[in-house]
């Protein structure tokens, strides 16, 4: 059974990387996917996909929306 999910997506991005400096954001989705797991996969993925210079992805599952 396929459920929406709400997923944070911690994210760190680095200008360029000889630099120091570096934005730090949380990105909220909506997955639908069948499970936790799938749904944190797909956000990650899209997260990379919005954010190619992405050093650090940390997503959180928080809830099921429906």
């Amino acid at each position: 059974m396929v459920h929406t999910y709400e997923v944070f997506v911690d994210i760190v991005e680095f200008d360029n990387p000889t630099s120091n400096h570096f934005e730090r954001g949380t990105t909220r989705y909506e997955i639908n996917a069948e499970s936790r797991e799938r749904a944190d996969g797909m956000a990650i993925y899209q997260a990379r996909q919005e954010h190619p210079q992405a050093t650090e992805i940390d997503p959180r599952v928080t809830r099921i929306i429906k």
